[in-house]
């Protein structure tokens, strides 16, 4: 049964054209993941979809009641954004609509979060459009991907993987087409350039051939001449039609100079000595040590409040335990700052600590989706989005050697977030980042630092094998626990053999009952 059917929607917004989408539908139980650049046009078409905003042209047909979960939550200082998030799920879930059209839910949800949401999502029985740049979170909860690509929509089977398969796909049949048309262009090209040689050549006299004999073979050359000069012009008729394919974009390979990167490779550059975390009387961490080496690209993982930001402003402030190599430059990305002047364009605000080449600099913007006039934008006209690019491309090609990143992902579109983890790979200096993007930070980090429990727990490593690890131990603690239940519900079943009462019955089971709880 259909939920939501639109119909020749076309929205323009500021005289440029947003949307033009022919024909959508949305099922029962559809589960459908929407992507696309920042500014393409998502939350328009969702805002659409739940009668929100009027569309300039066309027609929605709903069948059944739809909950949108808004992008923007309601601030509120007496909560986290995780738990203003939490409550605003909870309560359109509560509503049973037919279809829940969800805004960035994962936005500032930590990673215990964005898994509580995908069990909800899971659960849930109704339709489902969600806008998201988290590739795990639509991995786990989509079937099908929508794509917004320059007004248009276009629908892809499976996944947020399978959707990124099908591109590659896409793309190197794309490659296959253009390398296809260069060679028919080419040949097209060599064989008008050989018939217009041989049409000059057509009306030269041959040495052999006298004067006199010369007047009556005239006719016969000019005829040729013109013969050839008509299969030039067939040829070159045949190469206006050819349908041209432009070559597809291609970044050239990265090499940033950083200052002090071979001195300070593979030493310890930042030494934390008994750092505790502290909010007034809230205890965040225990007192720990840690080290950070020149290189390393270490992630700091944990739940919201556990005081990820608060370590991270210790160490850029060189805190009380903390201890930073003279050599070192910190360059720090915070959410909450700015390093740009909105006066000046995104390129001059780039250059402005840069010890880097301009070309460089260009190749790293067009990296984040600058291209060409583009960088020429004043940064007041932007996007929340691109001046996050903005900023982090300024941070990548300054003359500073280790980089403090908090959230980087956020705001960023998918297309983005690819790019910046290909920069931050190639990037030969230290990186220290938070992130709630688990694709993203399994692919950069090389060591993991993780508060817990109001622990600080260091792990060298990736994301990925501290998660094993991590799950590995849990396990074990599971088993020891399970065999532990084990020999005490033996031993109240010998109790009660000899000696039965109320108090053990009561024992036995509380303890099948934990027991059942651990499997």
């Amino acid at each position: 049964m259909k939920v939501l059917e639109a119909n020749n929607i076309h929205l323009e917004v500021r005289e440029r054209l947003l949307l033009s989408i022919d024909h959508l539908v949305i099922h029962e139980k559809e589960r459908i993941g929407l992507v696309g650049r920042n500014g393409s046009g998502k939350t328009s078409l969702m805002h659409v979809l739940a009668g929100k905003i009027e569309p300039d042209q066309g027609t929605i047909v709903q069948n059944g009641t739809i909950q949108l979960l808004p992008q923007l939550k309601q601030i509120d200082s007496a909560k986290s954004g995780g738990e203003i998030t939490q409550r605003y799920v909870s309560e359109a879930l509560i509503k049973s609509p037919k279809l829940l059209l969800a805004d960035e839910p994962t936005t500032h949800l930590d990673t215990d979060h964005i898994e509580w949401l995908e069990k909800k999502l899971l659960e849930w029985q109704g339709a489902l459009v969600v806008v998201s740049h988290d590739r795990a979170f639509l991995d786990a909860v989509c079937t099908v991907i929508w794509e917004i690509d320059e007004s248009r929509l276009r629908i892809y089977k499976g996944n947020y993987s399978a959707y990124a398969a099908q591109k590659e796909t896409e793309r190197q049949r794309y490659e296959l087409e253009y390398e296809k048309y260069e060679q028919t262009k080419k040949q097209l090209e060599q064989a008008i350039a050989a018939k217009q040689k041989k049409a000059e050549r057509a009306v030269k006299k041959p040495k052999s051939i006298g004067s006199s004999e010369a007047r009556n073979v005239k006719p016969y050359f000019a005829k040729k001449q013109k013969k050839l000069q008509t299969t030039a012009k067939t040829f070159e008729t045949r190469l206006e039609k050819l349908d041209k394919v432009e070559k597809q974009k291609e970044l050239p390979p990265i090499r940033m100079n950083v200052q002090e990167k071979e001195s300070l490779k593979n030493r310890v550059i930042i030494r934390g000595e008994q750092v505790e975390g502290k909010v007034r009387t809230r205890i965040l961490w225990k007192p720990a040590d840690f080290v950070i080496r020149g290189g390393d690209k270490a992630v700091l993982i944990g739940p919201n409040g556990s005081g990820k930001t608060t370590l991270l402003k210790k160490i850029v402030h060189k805190d009380a335990g903390v201890f930073v190599a003279p050599a070192v430059r910190i360059g720090y990305f915070s959410q909450h700052m700015t390093i740009l002047d909105t006066e000046r364009t995104i390129l001059d605000n780039v250059k402005e600590t840069s010890l880097q080449d301009e070309t460089l600099i260009r190749i790293v913007l067009a990296r984040l989706g600058f291209w060409r006039e583009d960088v020429f934008k004043k940064v007041k006209v932007l996007s929340g989005g691109e001046r996050v690019k903005t900023a982090l491309a300024k941070l990548l090609v300054s003359d500073m050697n280790v980089l403090v990143l908090d959230e980087p992902t956020n705001f960023l579109d998918i297309e983005a977030i690819q790019a910046l983890e290909s920069l931050l790979t190639d990037y030969e200096g230290t990186v220290l980042f938070t992130s709630h993007d688990r694709h993203f930070a399994e692919k950069i980090a090389t060591k993991v630092l993780a508060i817990h429990e109001i622990k600080l727990n260091v792990f060298d490593g990736t994301l990925k094998k501290y998660t094993e690890r991590q799950r590995k131990a849990g396990r074990d603690g599971t088993e020891e626990q399970l065999l532990l239940i084990e020999m005490k519900i033996a031993e109240a079943l010998g109790k009660m053999s000899i000696e039965p009462s109320y108090e053990l019955e009561k024992e036995f089971q509380r303890l099948l009952a934990a027991k059942r709880a651990l499997k």
